[in-house]
C-alpha cells in the first residue's frame, strides 16, 4: 500500500474521492469500474481534456497524475477499448473519453488521433478494498414503480441532436408549470449531459453512472438498470415526468436496442422522440423501431433542418416533424399535449 498525492479526479469516479491524497495498491485482477491513478505519458491538442469531478474541464498535461475508472467504450465516432482484465504499475492503458474512463484502446478515429497513454501507478483503495463505482449506487430494479409519463429522446446515431431536445423538452416544459427529472440511460460517463439537463431545468438528473456503471458497452439487458433509475427518480414526488435520452444510436454497442424489449418499459413510454442524422438514418429508424416494438412519435434531428427533411419526414415516413433548434415550442407542444393532455400548466 501507497499514499499518492494526484492532480486531477476524473467525473467517473462520481464523487468517491474526497481528498487529493489517496491510498493505493499496485494492482491485481479488475473489474468494470474500479478506480484506478495514473500518469499522463504524454500531452495532445486534439482530445486533450479531463472532465474533473467538478463538471469543469480541464488540459491533461504529460505528468500529470491522474484518477479514473477502468472500463470500456464502443464508440463509432470515437474510440473503440475494453477494460483489462488486471493490471500491475507500469501498465500502460489508455484515456478512453472525456470521463476519464481508462482502458485497453483497440481502435482510434483518425479525426482525434490515437488516445491518450498513461502510466499505471495502482488501484485506489477504500477500507482494504479495492474501490469501485458500484459503492452506494441506485440497485436495478425488477418491477417498474413510476407511474409519471416517460419522454425518451433516441437517436441514430452520436451528435444526432438528442442532448439539444431532451434539454429544448426540459426547458420549455419547466417553463409551463410542469416539474420534470432527467435521465441519461446509455453511452460512456461524462457529467456534460446530465449538468445540461439540471441547467435547462430539471429538478433531478440521473445517469447509468449513479448506477455504479461507467459505460453501458456491452449491455445485453437495460432493462433492469433503468427500472431501478426511473424508480429513485420518482421517489421526488415533485417530478411528474421524466425525460429519458438514449445515448449512441438504436444500432449501436451500448445496449439501446434492449431498453425496448422490455414489456413493462415499452408500455410506459409515452412519446418518443427520434432524432436522426439524414433521411435514410429517419428511414432506417423508423424500420428499426418496428423490430423494437415502438413506433416513433415525434422526427428530431439535423433530418429536419429544412423543408426538405420535413417534406419527406411527414408525407413518406407520415411522422410529425419538431426540430428542436428551429420549432422548440412545437417540440414542446407535442410532449407535452401527449403527456398532459393540455400545453401548459400555468
Amino acid at each position: 500500500m501507497q499514499k499518492i498525492k494526484v492532480h486531477k479526479v476524473a467525473s467517473s469516479t462520481n464523487g468517491l474521492i474526497q481528498t487529493r491524497e489517496v491510498e493505493t495498491r499496485e494492482g491485481g485482477p479488475t473489474r468494470p469500474g474500479d478506480v484506478i491513478v495514473a500518469r499522463a505519458l504524454e500531452e495532445k491538442r486534439i482530445y486533450d481534456q479531463l472532465e474533473l469531478d467538478t463538471g469543469r474541464r480541464a488540459h491533461i498535461s504529460k505528468g500529470d497524475i491522474i484518477v479514473g475508472t477502468l472500463g470500456s467504450r464502443h464508440a463509432l465516432r470515437g474510440f473503440v477499448g475494453h477494460c483489462p482484465k488486471s493490471v500491475h504499475f507500469g501498465t500502460e492503458l489508455n484515456v478512453l473519453n472525456l470521463g476519464g474512463v481508462i482502458g485497453i484502446a483497440t481502435s482510434m478515429n483518425e479525426d482525434y488521433g490515437k488516445p491518450l497513454r498513461v502510466k499505471t501507478l495502482g488501484l485506489v483503495v477504500q477500507d482494504g478494498e479495492v474501490l469501485n463505482i458500484s459503492k452506494g449506487a441506485v440497485p436495478p430494479a425488477e418491477k417498474l414503480e413510476a407511474r409519471v409519463p416517460l419522454i425518451v429522446v433516441s437517436g441514430t446515431c452520436m451528435a444526432a441532436g438528442k442532448t439539444r431536445a431532451a434539454c429544448e423538452i426540459i426547458a420549455r416544459i419547466n417553463q409551463r408549470g410542469f416539474k420534470v427529472g432527467a435521465l441519461k440511460l446509455s453511452g460512456v460517463a461524462a457529467l456534460r449531459d446530465t449538468l445540461n439537463m439540471a441547467d435547462h431545468g430539471a429538478i433531478v438528473s440521473k445517469s447509468f453512472l449513479d448506477a455504479g456503471h461507467n459505460s453501458t458497452a456491452g449491455f445485453t439487458d437495460l432493462a433492469p438498470m433503468a427500472k431501478g433509475l426511473i424508480n429513485e427518480i420518482c421517489t421526488n414526488e415533485e417530478v411528474e415526468a421524466i425525460v429519458i435520452e438514449m445515448g449512441d444510436g438504436i444500432i449501436g454497442g451500448y445496449g439501446v436496442g434492449s431498453f425496448y424489449q422490455d414489456d413493462q418499459i415499452r408500455e410506459a413510454i409515452t412519446i418518443h422522440v427520434m432524432c436522426a442524422t439524414d433521411l435514410v438514418a429517419a428511414w432506417g429508424a423508423v424500420e428499426v423501431s418496428k423490430t423494437l416494438g415502438r413506433s416513433i412519435d415525434v422526427m428530431s434531428g439535423p433530418a429536419t433542418d429544412n423543408t426538405v427533411g420535413e417534406t419527406y419526414v411527414t408525407d413518406t415516413l407520415n411522422i410529425p416533424v419538431a426540430n428542436a433548434r428551429t420549432r422548440g415550442e412545437r417540440l414542446a407542444d407535442l410532449v407535452a399535449l401527449r403527456c398532459f393532455g393540455r400545453e401548459s400548466k400555468l
